[in-house]
């Protein structure tokens, strides 16, 4: 990193939190970053490790060339609407890491004409390991796309979308993703058991198969479908899995779930914006 703009973080909930530990983890300035939070007391670790920190919005989005908003979803009207007139004299690039929200309600409720990045990351963020997805708005700047980037990269990779409706698919490949493959552990963890196998012995051949099998793909210059097909011998132990799953229709239910959570984000982005 050669350029340090002032980032301002109204929130410092884990999200927040993650993305800051990686800004400082690949040499961010510690005070080239402001966190504001109602509590100032839950701050008193940002600023002993060189933090600006402040319980006042205004303030912090005065000092920022980018402006973090990691509040819940629900209370995210009631907190930027009173920042308008700071956003307005400032005209910072606005980031936002709440699902759900609009590009189009912040705006307005950020006064208008507001450089707008929506973003979507999902928690593996919390250790570095996070997929977010990006989504400009018009007013947004080259320069300030790359602000972007190197605030969500610091947790992980950052990829852009042509249109806001994009991430709502997103949300439904890497923003709820991590669940999908806590649930698929989980299911691998109980079967091992009720195979005979200790819940240990199941659960750490379970962790270290999951890591394996994602650290070779991205490493791999082969698709996901060759790699699987690379270890599914015929008439193996392997492939009578695999036609176990595929017979009970696996990739469909995978298809059902993920349209179900894109739904919903759509359907949260209604609700979200009405508020």
């Amino acid at each position: 990193m050669t350029d340090f703009p002032t980032l301002a973080f109204i929130g410092a909930g884990n999200m927040a939190r993650a993305i800051m530990g990686g800004l400082l983890a690949n040499g961010y300035p510690a005070a080239q970053i402001w966190a504001s939070e109602p509590d100032l007391s839950k701050l008193t670790d940002l600023a002993e490790q060189g933090l600006q920190i402040t319980s006042d919005n205004n303030v912090a989005v005065a000092a920022a060339d980018a402006v973090i908003l990691a509040v819940k979803p629900q209370v995210m009207k009631q907190v930027v609407t009173p920042m308008a007139d700071a956003v307005q004299a400032k005209q910072p690039l606005i980031i936002s890491v709440a699902a759900g929200i609009s590009a189009e309600s912040l705006v307005s409720w950020l006064g208008g004409d507001v450089a707008l990045v929506r973003c979507m990351p999902n928690t593996p963020a919390l250790v570095q390991q996070g997929a977010s997805g990006l989504f400009a708005n018009a007013q947004v700047s080259a320069q300030q796309r790359s602000q972007a980037e190197q605030v969500m990269q610091a947790t992980g990779i950052a990829l852009w979308v042509n249109s806001e409706a994009e991430l709502d698919a997103v949300t439904a490949v890497s923003g709820s993703g991590p669940a999908y493959y806590f649930l698929v552990m989980e299911a691998m963890i109980d079967a091992g058991m009720k195979l005979g196998l200790s819940e240990d012995v199941a659960t750490q051949l379970t962790l270290q198969t999951a890591q394996g099998a994602a650290t070779m793909a991205a490493a791999s210059e082969f698709s996901a479908a060759e790699l699987r097909r690379r270890v599914t011998s015929p008439n193996g132990t392997t492939e009578r899995a695999i036609n176990s799953y595929e017979d009970a229709g696996l990739r469909q239910i995978f298809m059902d779930g993920m349209q179900a959570c894109s739904d919903r984000s759509e359907e949260l982005g209604r609700e979200l914006g009405d508020g």
